[in-house]
C-alpha cells in the first residue's frame, strides 16, 4: 500500500482519460453551438475533494493513503457515481469519469449529475478487516461532500456491495441517523435493490439486443467477446448467452480464453469467482488481451479500464458491433478510425448506464420506503435503455452523426438547458 498520502502520478497512459473527455465535450458545444459562458460552465467540475486518510493496518501499523471526490455537474440533480480502489488511480481519471457521468445521467434522462471518487491502493493485497477500514476511513474524509441530496456514491473498480454497507453504516453513524440513501449498490439485505448486481450487464444485453436490430444482424448464433470478466463483463457475457449468443472469447488482466465453439459462460464464471484468473480456465485456448480486441467476432464488449482500443490496434478490430460496457475504452484516435471501418459503435456513456439507471431506482425505494420486485426493475430498466438507444439512434439519423456524438449531444444538450433554467448559480 501506498504510505506517501500525496496525489498519485498517472502511471505510463497512451492517452490523458481527462483530455479525451474534455475534447468530447468541446467538440459537441461546437455542434450545440453553445456560448462561451456555457462551455466554460461544462467543462468545469463543481467541487474537487482530495483527501489523505489514516488506515490501521492487520500487523499494527498505520497507512496513509490518497483518495478523493469530484463532483462534477449537479444541474439536473445530486451528483452520482461510483468509487473506484485501484493502484492505478489518479485525479484526472477520476475528473473523466465524473463528466462522464454527467451524461451518462443524462442520455436515459435521470434526474442527477456526475460525480466519481477514487482511493489509491491495492485493494487485493487488503485482508477483510484492512479493506473495511479504508473504506470506512474514506467514507469519513469524503462525508462533507456526500448525502442523499448532494452526492450519491456506488460501487465501481475494486469496491463492491460490502464496501457500499460499511460505508452507508458509517456516514449514516456519523450523520446520527439512518441514511439508506446517501449510498447505492448496497446489499439487498441494507436496503439494497434487487436486480443491481445484473444491472450493467443487463443494460448492455438491451443495446446489443437494440443494436443487432438496427444493424438487421440476427442475435441467434452472433459471436461475442468480452474483455474484461469482473461484474459488468461477466454479466454481458451470461445474459447475451442466454439471448442465443455464442460467446467465444473473455479476458481479464491475467490474458484471455478462446473457443470458437463457444464457451459454457457460467463454468467460466464459477472458475474466476473460484481463481480470480479466467486464464486458467480449461475449456478454450489461451489469448491475449490484444487479441480478444482483434478477433473476428459480431459484437466484442469492452468491459475492463480506459484506453484499451487504440491507434495501435483500431485497424484490427473486426466486431460488427462494440458496445463499451467500460468507461472510455476507445480512444480519440481509435474512434475516427472504427467509423472510417463503419463499425457500429454504442459508446459507453449510452452502453453501461444500466447501473446509473437501477442505482436511481435503488434510491427511490430509499426514499420512499418501498421494495420493488426484480420483474419491475428489469422491466423499468428494459424501458429506459431501448427508449435512450431508440432517441440516439433518431438523433444519429437526423444530424447525420455517430452514435458516440448523438449521444452526447443528447446529455450534454439536457444538462445545458438545466444549467440555463437553474442560472447556472445553484449550489
Amino acid at each position: 500500500m501506498d504510505h506517501t498520502g500525496v496525489e498519485p502520478v498517472p502511471t505510463a497512459v497512451e492517452v490523458d482519460p481527462y483530455e479525451t473527455a474534455l475534447a468530447q465535450l468541446d467538440a459537441i458545444t461546437d455542434r450545440l453551438g453553445l456560448d462561451d459562458a456555457m462551455r466554460q460552465y461544462l467543462r468545469t467540475n463543481r467541487r474537487e475533494l482530495t483527501v489523505n486518510f489514516a488506515v490501521r493496518m492487520d500487523n499494527g501499523s498505520t497507512a496513509i493513503v490518497w483518495g478523493c471526490r469530484v463532483q462534477h455537474n449537479n444541474a439536473r440533480g445530486p451528483c452520482k457515481g461510483g468509487l473506484r480502489f485501484h493502484p492505478d488511480v489518479h485525479l484526472n481519471e477520476v475528473r473523466a469519469l465524473a463528466m462522464w457521468m454527467t451524461w451518462k445521467c443524462a442520455i436515459p434522462n435521470i434526474p442527477y449529475g456526475g460525480g466519481k471518487g477514487g482511493v489509491k491502493v491495492d485493494y487485493k493485497s487488503l485482508s477483510p478487516t484492512e479493506l473495511e477500514n479504508l473504506s470506512r476511513a474514506y467514507a469519513s474524509a469524503i462525508g462533507p461532500l456526500i448525502g442523499p441530496d448532494r452526492d450519491i456514491p456506488a460501487p465501481d473498480v475494486g469496491t463492491n456491495p460490502q464496501v457500499m454497507a460499511w460505508i452507508v453504516d458509517t456516514y449514516s453513524r456519523e450523520k446520527g441517523a439512518w441514511s439508506p440513501g446517501a449510498v447505492t449498490g448496497k446489499p439487498v439485505n441494507v436496503c439494497g435493490t434487487l436486480g443491481r448486481d445484473a444491472a450493467t450487464g443487463r443494460g448492455v444485453q438491451f443495446v446489443v439486443e437494440e443494436a443487432a436490430r438496427y444493424r438487421g444482424l440476427p442475435l441467434e448464433g452472433a459471436t461475442v467477446a468480452v474483455q474484461g470478466f469482473g461484474n459488468a463483463g461477466q454479466w454481458s457475457a451470461e445474459l447475451l448467452a442466454g439471448r442465443g449468443c455464442r460467446v467465444v472469447a473473455v479476458s481479464d488482466t491475467s490474458g484471455g480464453i478462446y473457443n470458437g465453439r463457444g464457451l459454457d459462460v457460467e463454468a467460466a464464471i464459477a472458475h474466476k469467482l473460484a481463481t480470480n484468473r479466467i486464464v486458467t480456465f480449461k475449456d478454450g485456448d489461451r489469448i491475449t488481451n490484444d487479441e480478444l480486441l482483434t478477433l473476428d467476432v459480431d459484437v466484442l464488449v469492452p468491459a475492463a479500464f480506459e484506453n484499451q482500443i487504440t491507434a495501435a490496434n483500431a485497424a484490427r478490430v473486426r466486431a460488427r458491433i462494440i458496445a463499451e460496457a467500460a468507461n472510455g475504452p476507445t480512444t480519440l484516435e481509435a474512434d475516427r478510425i472504427l467509423v472510417e471501418k463503419d463499425t457500429f459503435i454504442v459508446p459507453d456513456v449510452l452502453a453501461s448506464a444500466g447501473g446509473v439507471v437501477v442505482s436511481y431506482f435503488e434510491w427511490v425505494q430509499n426514499r420512499q420506503g418501498l421494495f420493488w420486485e426484480e420483474k419491475q426493475v428489469n422491466a423499468s430498466l428494459a424501458r429506459i435503455m431501448r427508449k435512450a438507444f431508440g432517441q440516439v439512434a433518431s438523433l444519429s439519423e437526423k444530424e447525420k452523426v455517430t452514435m458516440r456524438e448523438a449521444a452526447l449531444m443528447l446529455g450534454i444538450s439536457r444538462v445545458a438547458e438545466a444549467a440555463k433554467l437553474r442560472g447556472m448559480n445553484h449550489s
